[in-house]
């Protein structure tokens, strides 16, 4: 089984499920940790519908979906804070193919990205819950920083400078 990794338009229905997949990992994952449930379906509607995606569009930004043996897999976005610094963010696999090289391959083209829009860092924001991400990043090069924004979901905050 192979790899691919393509642009894809943020808007497309194979973008729509996959975020919708993401989204509902996470925030289940939050609520659990927070308060013992499951994330409510309205407010999950509200929010998949709330963050369309659109700042992962050309010219300033990208999304990429990971497919494994021709099927959507995952995501991972690009998008410029500036004209320098790129923000990572929407990686995700499913949960059965975590553990088969796709999660780095989505990372590495996700940089790649980056540095075709011009930026020569990027940065990301995550959880503590989400401990899997954690240690994709620091095993890709990516090191523990100070924050660069207020999300009120975000706990880590990483960098890593884009070879040219």
């Amino acid at each position: 089984m192979t790899w691919t990794i393509s642009p894809e338009p943020y808007d497309s229905p194979t973008a729509a499920a996959l975020w919708r997949a993401y989204y509902t990992e996470v925030s289940d994952r939050w609520y659990l940790r927070h308060e013992g449930r499951r994330t409510d379906p309205a407010e999950l509607e509200r929010e998949i519908a709330a963050d369309t995606g659109a700042d992962l569009a050309p010219p300033r930004g990208q999304l990429l979906v990971a497919r494994y043996a021709g099927e959507p897999a995952g995501t991972a976005g690009v998008r410029l804070l500036d004209d320098a610094t790129a923000e990572l963010t929407r990686v995700f696999l499913h949960e059965a193919l975590r553990g088969k090289g796709g999660a780095a391959l989505l990372v590495e083209a996700a940089e790649g990205t980056a540095r075709a829009l011009g930026a020569d860092r990027i940065v990301l924001d995550t959880r503590t819950d989400l401990v899997e991400a954690r240690a994709l990043y620091a095993r890709l090069g990516y090191t523990e920083t100070g924050p660069y924004n207020d999300s009120p979901y975000a706990e880590h905050w990483f960098g890593k400078r884009l070879a040219r």
